[in-house]
């Protein structure tokens, strides 16, 4: 199966562990990057056009704005099809409970009928969220498995990558 890994993932001032910390690579994108090593499937890096602030509180209004005002901020690339993936790894830090409104701006620009795709989020104790409900409501048309949930604090630890490798052996989508 042709597999796509798209994450959104936000580096600098984020909070870990109840501090803010710079960090130099996001969280997600490292489970993204350990994604594509276990999968082989092409790797895609959600961006929106104008970045959000490098405030970590800054970030956190902005996005508390967006999910209000329903916002769908412009993307700075966007691939010219789905067609030829069969499974969207779809990957982001839970932001308010959900997923970051410019992950609903990615989904929702392609058609994903059909398509099989495995949510997986970066958190500090509020797990998914609402978000799998949200994929589930905007993705009607294709099968939304319940996903991996990862601590954003605990990204580069052994048992992560081995409980990423377990769930993707599970579900049987490992190369």
């Amino acid at each position: 199966m042709n597999s796509l890994i798209a994450y959104f993932s936000r580096a600098g001032k984020n909070y870990v562990k109840g501090d803010i910390v710079d960090l130099p690579v996001g969280n997600t994108a490292i489970i993204a990057q350990e994604i594509k090593e276990l999968t082989g499937g092409d790797l895609f890096q959600i961006r929106t056009k104008v970045d959000y602030p490098a405030d970590y509180r800054q970030t956190t209004e902005v996005a508390r704005e967006e999910l209000n005002n329903d916002a769908r901020p412009e993307l700075a690339e966007k691939l010219d099809s789905l067609a030829d993936y069969d499974v969207i790894y779809l990957g982001y830090p839970n932001w308010c409970g959900t997923m970051p409104m410019a992950v609903f701006a990615f989904i929702e620009s392609y058609d994903v009928t059909g398509k099989i795709i495995v949510p997986f989020c970066t958190h500090e104790g509020s797990g998914f969220g609402g978000s799998i409900y949200d994929l589930q409501r905007i993705c009607a048309q294709a099968e939304v498995l319940s996903g991996i949930e990862i601590r954003g604090s605990e990204v580069n630890t052994p048992a992560t990558k081995q409980r990423l490798k377990n769930y993707l052996e599970t579900i049987s989508l490992i190369k």
